[in-house]
């Protein structure tokens, strides 16, 4: 992951966003100097996997938008600090963006917690904040978009998918904070609306590596399948556990996160095959713009698997210059404006379209099983994230600012 990018320079390569890059400048007039773009990563640290995918795909779409002639007739600019994998940073970082570099929008942001250390201090700032990972939902502030999957969305093709195709008794696991406690509490949810029941849940810390102990219980309790919403490197080494107990072929395996980074692509092919996924977006999507775009995203000198939490960033910076040209401004307000006047966009991920009142993203989500080294896809089905519909209307109350606990 830690492939070296050198810059695109051209966008003609991509039949995706050329279009489009090209609409953003028309009728615009230069005027001011260049647009500053802050972008927070974890580009070194154990999330950098993440953080470095994140800040190639960004400096690849504001390249586009910069041979595609600016927006606003004017050249977009990145300023990137790398945070270290250190959530204590990230305020220390967006106020420099804020005050010192006089950004015009930031993005960034690997774990729930780093957003949460760096969102009041963009907000006070009236930074618009754009937060592209996967979450737990809940986040209501008109200050941030959030084109990250939820478990509204991922867990709603998993989970009848699982029972269906397996049987009813499914077995949790998940990382120990609010993302894994609150996808073990829609697992819980979604099996009982889909006559399944939970026989097992273990949570268990970030840095968890030993799953022997969890492996004997689920041995013990014999589901019918496994879902789990692991987090990070350590987690990760659950996989080689479970096929070392000879386990993997007798009960099947699910996950809302593997794949997130090419996870099937890096491990060894007799320890993923079989594992099912979901999200909104992998490389291996037979889609025309997709083709396009990983042509042109390979002749930029991108060689890293691009999945979901390196796409979402690529639509969240095309989901601003569209609002940007849209508003025909950089202020802040305007440019909210244009996000909420039901501005949908196309990707190398399909159609996204953007909901109003709480400020996350529509998606075809894919279920798809890996299958050596490569996916399977099984089913598409076109969802919006719900953890906050109905408790969150930022058109009508503009001025909230909370995160809600999903009515689960």
């Amino acid at each position: 992951m830690n492939i070296h990018r050198r810059s695109f320079l051209g966008a003609a390569a991509s039949g995706v966003a050329a279009a489009q890059m090209a609409a953003l400048s028309l009728g615009a007039h230069a005027q001011g100097g260049e647009i500053v773009l802050g972008s927070i990563q974890d580009m070194s640290g154990p999330l950098q996997p993440f953080g470095r995918g994140k800040s190639n795909i960004l400096k690849f779409g504001v390249a586009e938008i910069n041979a595609a002639g600016g927006l606003l007739g004017r050249k977009v600019r990145i300023v990137e600090y790398d945070t270290q994998s250190n959530n204590q940073l990230y305020a220390q970082f967006g106020q420099q963006l804020a005050l010192r570099d006089k950004a015009n929008v930031a993005f960034g942001g690997v774990t729930s917690a780093a957003r949460e250390v760096v969102r009041p201090v963009l907000r006070r700032a009236n930074l618009p904040y754009f937060y592209n990972m996967p979450y737990e939902g809940g986040v209501c502030d008109r200050n941030i978009v959030l084109t990250g999957v939820t478990p509204s969305q991922s867990l709603r093709s998993i989970v009848p998918y699982m029972i269906k195709t397996h049987g009813k008794k499914l077995y949790v696991l998940g990382a120990d904070y609010n993302f894994g406690q609150l996808s073990a509490k829609w697992i819980r949810r979604l099996a009982a609306e889909h006559g399944g029941e939970v026989v097992g849940q273990e949570l268990f810390p970030l840095d968890a590596a030993n799953f022997n102990a969890t492996i004997a219980k689920i041995q013990a309790a014999a589901p019918n399948a496994i879902v789990n919403s692991f987090v990070g490197p350590a987690h990760a080494s659950f996989y080689g556990q479970w096929a070392a107990s000879g386990m993997k072929d007798k009960i099947a395996l699910a996950s809302q996160t593997f794949g997130d980074i090419g996870e099937h692509k890096l491990m060894p092919k007799e320890i993923t095959s079989g594992i099912v996924i979901c999200s909104n977006y992998y490389e291996e999507l037979d889609l025309p713009a997709n083709a396009a775009f990983l042509k042109a995203y390979r002749a930029a000198g991108n060689k890293e698997y691009v999945g979901n939490t390196t796409m979402n960033e690529y639509v969240g910076l095309r989901l601003w210059a569209a609002a940007v040209a849209k508003a025909g401004s950089l202020d802040r307000d305007a440019v909210l404006k244009a996000l909420e006047s039901g501005l949908a966009i196309d990707t190398p991920a399909g159609r996204v379209e953007l909901d109003a009142p709480t400020h996350h993203c529509t998606y075809d989500m894919h279920l798809a099983q890996v299958q050596d080294g490569g996916l399977k896809f099984l089913q598409k089905n076109r969802l919006k994230a719900t953890e906050t519909v109905g408790q969150c209307d930022l058109v009508k109350s503009p001025s909230t600012n909370r995160q809600i606990e999903p009515k689960i």
